[in-house]
């Protein structure tokens, strides 16, 4: 949906004598144990409070960014859920289709057995999608006095704004466990929220998965952050519950679930051959895992895609070879390595082999487009897979440009955060040779092992930008206020440290957090985010507008609509249509027809688009100018080429062609429908056009009845 903005009218750790051994703290927060004084209790008091305070203030600096944008509280209902753009619409849509339920129970079956989102199928939404969360805030809603008080989107989007408000004092709370000091949270959310470009999109995207999900994310590893304190027994079972709950919400709002937990399998993996975790603790983590997706794959209706996914596989094969392999941390450093690499290489052998085997049993296909567009994606060579091409093409699946950096750095997040990753790596490093060296299990200083382990494997694509910079905050606020790493820089330069560390990183930290909030030139971030939150805006976009309204009275109430996956989320949100197909993609059967539905914007024959569109059971098509004509996209990469090259058909516009390419017998259908030859009036009928969408009816066509014999035939 192309959418016009126009400018509205009117603990400090104590270290001991070596750098890799602590003293360890009974308390979360960094209250030495049994100092349980009133200047602790109120010094904690105030760091938590500082903690809401931020995470405050980033829920209602995006809550107001989005009002401004759209001015939200003005606009019609219609153009308020035309604003959820893409699959935010579709997700939406549930949320209204249950508070429009005669009752929740019978909304709950709507959702089982749906046969609105794809025609002639019925579907279970709840298996096929991540939509628990639009459930449970319907249900609130219903359930709660509020209904005269609060609009039910205001209640949703609050709830999603709210969310951001977690994800910082999550973000805050983990940068405080990390360097003992409440005034690293406070740094990790200033820099949160200052790089808010950089750190979320969630003031206009937010129904998306990634909003719901990233502040459970943060929460999990804050809680696992707590668990691998040194000697933390009053809590380690208290942190094993948060783990298994945080992880269960993460997964459960997130079909990407998979992906980020297995690189944290791989990085426990990776510091469990180490001796950098017990075998307790590794045990632990890999079983939270294991808990949260089975517990989501029961409330899935038993989704197959759960059980099929590769983190599940690598958990089991690993520890399957570690039990099998008992001596694997005896020996000497070669002997060591040897085992090492013999057990990794056992491991992922067995890790495919146990995917592919439960892949071929449960026949799963679900995720084949994310692994054919990781394939593609690294062999750095062209595609003409339809699929793979459709992620390669779009911005927020390729590689992270360099003005972010150059952004982070403006704002001074990225100086202390390269240092800081690179003296964390070198610490993990040493620490790990010594165990290889010595055969035995000797404890670094703690460091954050997860945080720097998806700081270093997160910043691939502009997508997981958004997981990344979040992680950059605790872990350069880490570096700015740790007493350990100061400590070891200050003998470094044959300082006193004792003496100096806290009032250096304390004064530092503050100065820093100065800098970068009032005084940074040229920028000046404080004016710059009042100047952000005065800019007032209009949501304007008549021809969508105009589009949803004649669906909604034009058109039957079961009539079946075909387009694309963006334009068809908002048809159902807005209109309750029937939909051919749609943007939630983790179906093999439905990339299938969308790849056929998509035919209208290739070259084909008006008979085979005809005849493509009834095999989905569509009554209307809907075209869009800006796909027809596209220009946003560079050629090759626009959706009419990628449909040629599928179709083997040589692309638009100058520039080379593959030679095995040929020529179309055909023109393109989008654009010669709008001439009404003969061969297209026939079979389509235009009911409905402006100057961005053209609607065609499909005529239902007659059966020639067979002549009788005794029939004369006619004269001339």
């Amino acid at each position: 949906i192309m959418t016009t903005l126009r400018q509205r009218r009117n603990c400090r750790t104590v270290s001991s004598s070596s750098f890799f051994s602590v003293e360890c703290l009974s308390c979360v927060f960094c209250v030495p144990a049994g100092d349980w004084s009133w200047g602790s209790i109120i010094w904690t008091s105030v760091g938590l409070s500082v903690s809401v305070g931020l995470g405050l203030l980033c829920c209602i600096y995006v809550a107001t960014l989005h009002e401004n944008d759209l001015w939200f509280s003005n606009i019609k209902e219609l153009e308020r859920e035309i604003s959820f753009r893409t699959e935010c619409g579709l997700y939406y849509s549930y949320y209204k289709q249950m508070l429009q339920a005669p009752s929740i129970q019978e909304g709950l079956l709507e959702l089982i057995h749906d046969n609105l989102t794809e025609s002639r199928r019925t579907i279970n939404l709840l298996q096929r999608m991540n939509i628990y969360q639009e459930v449970f805030l319907s249900v609130l809603y219903r359930l709660l006095p509020i209904k005269t008080y609060l609009e039910p989107v205001y209640f949703y989007i609050y709830t999603v704004f709210s969310l951001q408000a977690v994800y910082v004092i999550a973000l805050y709370l983990t940068a405080w466990l990390l360097s003992g000091s409440w005034l690293a949270g406070t740094l990790a959310g200033v820099w949160y929220i200052l790089n808010r470009v950089d750190t979320t999109r969630v003031e206009f995207t937010i129904s998306l998965r990634e909003n719901w999900s990233l502040p459970f994310l943060a929460l999990q590893v804050a809680t696992i952050t707590c668990y691998l304190r040194p000697q933390l027994t009053s809590f380690q079972q208290v942190m094993v519950w948060l783990m298994y709950v945080t992880t269960f919400c993460f997964c459960l709002t997130w079909q990407f679930n998979q992906f980020i937990l297995l690189i944290q399998a791989l990085i426990i993996y990776t510091l469990d051959c180490v001796d950098l975790l017990t075998t307790t603790q590794v045990t632990t983590l890999y079983l939270v895992q294991v808990s949260g997706l089975l517990s989501v794959w029961l409330l899935q209706f038993c989704n197959s895609m759960i059980l099929g996914s590769l983190v599940l596989s690598f958990i089991v094969a690993a520890l399957f070879v570690r039990h099998c392999q008992t001596d694997l941390k005896v020996g000497g450093l070669l002997v060591r390595l040897s085992k090492i690499l013999l057990h990794s290489v056992l491991v992922f052998l067995l890790t495919f082999t146990i995917n592919y085997l439960t892949k071929k049993a449960l026949q799963v296909r679900s995720d084949e487009h994310i692994f054919k567009f990781i394939k593609s994606k690294f062999a750095l060579r062209p595609t003409r897979d339809f699929d793979a091409s459709l992620y390669l093409c779009e911005e927020a699946f390729g590689l992270l440009p360099l003005d972010t950096l150059e952004r982070l750095a403006d704002t001074l997040l990225l100086f202390p955060y390269v240092p800081t990753l690179l003296l964390l790596s070198g610490t993990l490093a040493v620490a790990a040779f010594r165990n290889l060296r010595y055969a035995a299990a000797q404890t670094p200083a703690w460091v954050p092992p997860l945080k720097l382990g998806l700081s270093l494997t997160l910043p691939v694509s502009l997508r997981m930008k958004y997981i990344w910079t979040g992680h950059m905050c605790a872990v350069a606020a880490h570096g700015m206020c740790s007493a350990e790493l100061w400590t070891l820089l200050l003998r470094t330069l044959r300082c006193n440290s004792r003496t100096l560390v806290h009032p250096f990183f304390w004064s530092l930290s503050y100065l820093l957090f100065l800098h970068s909030s009032f005084s940074l030139p040229p920028l000046q971030f404080w004016p710059k985010l009042m100047n952000e939150l005065s800019e007032l805006r209009e949501f304007y976009d008549p021809d969508t507008v105009e589009l949803m309204t004649w669906i909604s009275t034009k058109t039957p109430k079961q009539a079946v609509f075909a387009g694309s996956m963006q334009l068809l989320a908002g048809i159902k949100l807005c209109t309750g249509r029937v939909l051919t197909n749609h943007p939630h993609y983790e179906d093999k059967d439905l990339r299938d027809r969308t790849r056929q539905v998509y035919q209208v914007y290739a070259r084909r024959s008006p008979e085979e688009v005809y005849g493509i569109l009834r095999a989905a059971g569509a009554d209307y098509v809907v075209l869009e100018n800006s796909i027809c004509y596209e220009r946003r996209h560079r050629r090759g990469c626009r959706l009419r080429d990628l449909l040629d090259l599928a179709n083997g058909h040589i692309m638009d516009g100058p520039g080379e062609n593959d030679p095995d390419l040929t020529p179309a017998e055909h023109p393109r259908f989008c654009e010669a429908i709008q001439t009404d030859g003969a061969a297209y009036t026939a079979l389509f009928s235009r009911t409905f056009q402006n100057k961005t969408f053209h609607v065609y009816r499909l005529k239902k066509k007659r059966r020639k009845t067979p002549r009788s014999p005794a029939e004369p035939a006619a004269t001339p």
